[in-house]
Formats: C-alpha cells, sequence, structure tokens
C-alpha cells in the first residue's frame, strides 16, 4: 500500500467537477426493505470538498433500533435461522457479496469520495478492492469454524467435546473515515460465523453502508439478517448500547466514545470488541535507508489525510540521520498539493468537516505554543470544501499535546532521539498502543525493538500495510479484540463444552 501512495507524491489542483453517481435519498434497512424513520425525520449527509448536501437520510431513533434488533432476533432464532444454514450456503453468499462489491466497484469508490472526501486513488485502489477481499477471505471460514475433542483428565469415561456456536446479534458502530472497509471487518467475520447484524454508519458517511444494503438484496441474504440504521452516536448508538436484544457491540472510534459503550454495555452484560485511537510511532535509526524511510512516513502520516487510527503521526528520529532524513521528508511533503479528490492525480483530499479541519487546525496553534515549529504546511487551502496543507512539526518533544492526544489528521510531528534506548522509552510513552513501525538496516535490533514496542501491530521497514488474515488491534487505550484473520471468528463465536457420560 505504502510503495503504491508514495511512489507519485505530485499530483495537480483542478476545479471540482461532478460525480457520475447519483445518491438516492437514505431510509433505513430493517428486515429487508427500506423504509422511513418511524419520526420521519432526516439529515443531510454533505460533500466535505464542497460543503454542498448530497442526499436527506433517514434520523432513526430507539424506536427504529428496537424494529432493527427484532428483524435481526427473527432472522436469527425463527423458521429457516441464518445460525442454522449450512455453511457452505453462507459461503457462497458471502462470496456473491464480494463479486458484487467488486461489480459495483466504480460507484462505491465514488459514493466513498464524495461522503469522506478522499481521494478516488485511494477509494478506488485500496478502500473498495481490499472491503471485496474482506468478504472473499470471510467466505472461507463458515465450513472451517470447529471445536475440538479434550482429553478427560477428571476421572471416569467420557467424551468431552466443545461447539463454536454464533454469539446473536451483534450491534456494530463504524467510523468515518474508512466507512465501507470498516464494515466489511466487522460484517464479514460476522456473518460468516452465523450472527445477525444491526449497524450504525457513522452519521458524515453512511453512503456506502446504505448501498451495501442494497448488494444484501441482490445476493439473496435473508431478510433481517443485515439491517441499517443512520442517525448520531448519541442517540442511536446509545440505542444499540443499551438494547437487551444485542448480545454484542463492536465498536471503532474514539477513546472516550470507547468507555461510555463499556459502561453502557455493563448494564446488560453484554459482549464488547473495541478497536479505538491511536498515536503510532513510526521511529526512524540512523542506519535505516532514510531515503525510503522518508517517503514512506509520508505514507503513514498522510495516507487519507492523516484522519486514520495507524497514522505514523510521531515520527521518532535518531540524531545521527535527522538531517538527511527531515532534507527528504521535507521535500516530498512540498510536493503534496491537495486536489478535487475526484481527480484521479489528487493525492490528498479533504478532511471530513469544518468541525475537525478547526480542530486539527487548533492542534498546529497548540504545537506552536508549545515551541514546535512548522516546517511545512500548517495552513487550511482555500475557503471552499475542508482542505488543509500536509504539515510537519519540528523541535517536538514527546511531552507536548501534539505528540501524546491523537490529531486525526494531516500532521506528523518530528522527535528526535540520540539513542535506541531514548526511542524505545519515549515510544511507548503514551496512552495509545495500536501501531508502531521501525526503521533499520539491523535484524536484529529490528526484531528486539518489535519485541518491546507495546503495540498490537508493529511494522518493520514498512509501513501501514494490513491483510485480511493478519489480526489487527491494540494495546492499552487503543482498545481491546482482535478483528481479521482467525481471530475475529472469536469475536463472533461463543464456545460451548459438551460433556457425555459413557459410564455403564
Amino acid at each position: 500500500m505504502a510503495e503504491i501512495l508514495t511512489a507519485a507524491t505530485e499530483n495537480i489542483s483542478v476545479e471540482l467537477k461532478p460525480a457520475k453517481a447519483n445518491p438516492k435519498p437514505g431510509k433505513l434497512f430493517i428486515g429487508g426493505e427500506f423504509v422511513d424513520a418511524l419520526s420521519g425525520k432526516t439529515f443531510e449527509t454533505r460533500n466535505p470538498a464542497t460543503g454542498e448536501v448530497i442526499a436527506e437520510i433517514a434520523e432513526a431513533g430507539a424506536g427504529d433500533v428496537d424494529l432493527a434488533v427484532r428483524a435481526a432476533q427473527k432472522a436469527f432464532e425463527e423458521g429457516s435461522p441464518w445460525r442454522k444454514m449450512n455453511p457452505r450456503d453462507r459461503s457462497r453468499l458471502l462470496w456473491k457479496l464480494s463479486e458484487l462489491i467488486r461489480a459495483n466497484a466504480e460507484e462505491l469508490s465514488e459514493l466513498e469520495t464524495l461522503d469522506t472526501g478522499k481521494p478516488i486513488f485511494e477509494s478506488s485502489k485500496f478502500d473498495i478492492p481490499l472491503s471485496a477481499e474482506c468478504f472473499e477471505y470471510y467466505a472461507g471460514w463458515p465450513t472451517k469454524i470447529a471445536g475440538e475433542t479434550i482429553a478427560n483428565t477428571a476421572g471416569g469415561d467420557a467424551l468431552v467435546y466443545t461447539i463454536r456456536e454464533p454469539i446473536g446479534v451483534c450491534g456494530q458502530i463504524i467510523p468515518w473515515n474508512f466507512p465501507l472497509q470498516m464494515l466489511a471487518w466487522k460484517v464479514a467475520p460476522a456473518l460468516a460465523c452465523g450472527n445477525t447484524i444491526v449497524l450504525k454508519p457513522a452519521e458524515q458517511t453512511p453512503l456506502t453502508a446504505l448501498r451495501f444494503a442494497e448488494l444484501t438484496l441482490e445476493a439473496g441474504l435473508p431478510p433481517g439478517v443485515f439491517n441499517v440504521v443512520t442517525d448520531f452516536g448519541p442517540t442511536t448508538g446509545k440505542a444499540m448500547v443499551d438494547h437487551p436484544g444485542i448480545d454484542k457491540i463492536a465498536f471503532t472510534g474514539s477513546v472516550e466514545v470507547g468507555k461510555e459503550i463499556m459502561r453502557g454495555a455493563a448494564n446488560t452484560l453484554k459482549r464488547v470488541s473495541l478497536e479505538l485511537g491511536g498515536k503510532s510511532p513510526n521511529i526512524i535509526f540512523a542506519d535505516a535507508d532514510l531515503e525510503t524511510a522518508a517517503k514512506f512516513a509520508l505514507g503513514g502520516i498522510f495516507f487519507n489525510q492523516g484522519e486514520m487510527c495507524t497514522a505514523g503521526s510521531r515520527i521518532f528520529v535518531e540524531e545521527a540521520g535527522y538531517d538527511e532524513f527531515m532534507s527528504v521528508l521535507r521535500g516530498r511533503a512540498a510536493k503534496m498539493i491537495a486536489g478535487d479528490p475526484l481527480h484521479p492525480k489528487t493525492r490528498l483530499g479533504s478532511l471530513i468537516s469544518q468541525e475537525h479541519l478547526d480542530r486539527v487546525m487548533n492542534y498546529v496553534s497548540i504545537g506552536k505554543s508549545e515551541g514546535a515549529s512548522v516546517a511545512i504546511g500548517g495552513e487550511r487551502i482555500g475557503s471552499k470544501g475542508f482542505f488543509m496543507k500536509p504539515t510537519v512539526l519540528e523541535g517536538v518533544t514527546n511531552s507536548m499535546r501534539v505528540a501524546q492526544e491523537e490529531i486525526f489528521g494531516p500532521v506528523a510531528s518530528v522527535i528526535k532521539f540520540k539513542e535506541p534506548e531514548e526511542g524505545i522509552r519515549e515510544a511507548n510513552n503514551s496512552q495509545f498502543g495500536l501501531a508502531a513501525a521501525i526503521w533499520t538496516r539491523d535484524i536484529k535490533k529490528a526484531h528486539q525493538m518489535a519485541r518491546r514496542v507495546k503495540a498490537g501491530t508493529v511494522w518493520i521497514n514498512t509501513i501501514s500495510t494490513t491483510d485480511n488474515a493478519v489480526p489487527f488491534g491494540g494495546y492499552k487505550s487503543s482498545g481491546f479484540g482482535r478483528e481479521l484473520g482467525r481471530a475475529a471468528i472469536d469475536l463472533y463465536t461463543e464456545t460451548k463444552t459438551v460433556w457425555v457420560d459413557l459410564n455403564g
């Protein structure tokens, strides 16, 4: 991913062109049907590149959540329930969904770009293909979910074995930075395990979730297996967490909301998995290939405008290699020009909203007030849309707010260190532990440092690489539970133990 991204740091700034996609007014998707909210209320989703309204979206409330949960429960329990479907048939449906995502990739890419402001290059080359691949990967799992036979050491003659069973109704709350991909990460394994779903997309980016709901009908997914409720977290999200009919909550988002979900879920003791924030250290040793490290560091922080939890936003550079590294980083960052997200050469799109742009810009001011200097960027671009120049802060110390708090924007904080011990100590000095990167030609040092970094993913001489077969999740305030790979099967199944007395 990073190689493709950083291979072309120059792009052109162009006038915004009209989109081909024609988003429909968004309704809720409950029990296999598109319906208005019970209240009849709607809200607007806007194009971040222009600030203009794209479509009106149904505003769900607690009553709509209850209807969606009841539909999901019915699909799980009654008639010919989803959980008892032949695993081969579930596999075929998941594979069909992957094929439909690919068949509609151009439309989905454009909808994603319209809703998020990210470059169409990223939507079409990464987000949508990786979403299809996620469904392909989990299409292979329904026929392979199995328990085990365990030797009985308790005395007597008994057969002891375990069964993997679906949890039930899963409430899934996804963020706005990678809408369809985050949907795939949660929906595909949950369906593979035989669960039913109530999904809440972020209010800023509901379009691809609603289009995906249409694809589930085309694929032949039974009514109620997949449901979508659109609204704001404090209303619909809270109703999902509080609802006794939801057996599990899977959430990706901020630490603050994650804590609220844990508190709320305690009332019904539902299972919870959280993928929260990050402040990922990108540790550059002087013996690394510094030009390559600088090139990839750009991808680590400026991909998706820095609006990603794994962003390599703390760049630790060993003093002996600092000047060479920074020369390359400044030069390449200066060539990144924001443009129309729908133009194929654009590599830096718009931030999600005016509110978020103001927040990110405020962090630049905070950094300067704390003693950092702006090496590159630090300014808004134009007045239409929510564009910001790629920004590199120098003279940062790890105690500054810009080094400790998640900015979630195109802002890199560069921190100098003298010795490896200092670098690893400062890298771990954070409430977060989602990801980290290490750059060195010394393979022994690379493995030693990888073991010592407190993070769920550690990249060595690369950054921001993911794979649907590889577990993903964090340490500390970055959450708990692992998505993707076999680990996600654990998130969406219960283990039942069966004892059979064979005496007499």
